[in-house]
Parts: C-alpha cells; structure tokens; sequence
C-alpha cells in the first residue's frame, strides 16, 4: 500500500493552481497546506508538493532523466476520462498527444495526458492493465 509520494516543484503557486484544479476532479481532498508545500489524500494514501529549495531551481525536470517518469491516476470509466478531459482544456490546460487521443496509449489503452507545471506528465487512464507511453 502505497503511504505518499512527495513532489518537489519550481513554482509553489504554478502546482497549487494545477493541482488544486486536477486533483479534486479525481477524488482527492486538501489535507495539508503550510507555506512552503501542500498536499492532497484519497483513502490513505496522500500526495505531497513542496517548493524546491533555491540552490536547485535551477536544475530542470526532465521525465526522460533517471526517477519519476510520471503520475498515473485510473479513472472509473471512459466517461470519466472524458468529463476529466474536458474539465482540464475548459481550465486551459494542454492535452498531451492530442492527435491521438484517447488512444495515445495504443488501442486498448483509453487515457488522457498533459503535464503540470514542470512538465511532470500526468495520465488518467480506465485501462486496467499497464500504461503503454513512456
């Protein structure tokens, strides 16, 4: 079981307004908030955003580099995916391979892409099985 996962991020403000938007859409509420971080739970699992401290703002994320890759959050349904998929372009947040959506995953995988303020990529998938995009 999964306790949480903390995130450092570039821009406390940037990731509370993704986040704050994203993340109740799928169930979560606000659990913690203090000035340099906050943090969302479902059940017993929580996730945690934390401003980067100044001597490494300057180091960017890239998913491609060695740790996370990204976040991956299993909708209820297609119909899920899809009312979250609009939620998320109705806020102006850009969808992740639009030209093959919902199947950007590959044909038996039904997911919605995009990424927070870091170019962290996030997926909301009804698949069941494994995500097929890296």
């Amino acid at each position: 079981m999964l306790h949480h996962i903390e995130i450092n991020v570039s821009n406390l403000q940037r990731s509370r307004e993704f986040y704050s938007v994203l993340l109740p859409e799928l169930g979560y509420a606000e659990y913690q908030n203090w000035p340099l971080g906050f943090s969302y739970r479902s059940g017993a699992a929580y996730l945690v955003f934390v401003q980067t401290e100044e001597p490494f703002r300057d180091i960017p994320y890239h998913r491609k580099m060695t740790g996370l890759n990204h976040l991956a959050f299993r909708a209820d349904s297609r119909a899920e995916v899809d009312r979250l998929t609009l939620a998320m372009k109705e806020k102006g947040i850009p969808i992740l391979y639009e030209d093959r959506h919902p199947f950007a995953g590959g044909p038996d995988h039904y997911a919605v892409f995009m990424e927070d303020p870091d170019r962290l990529k996030i997926e909301i998938t009804a698949d069941k099985g494994e995500g097929a995009l890296g």
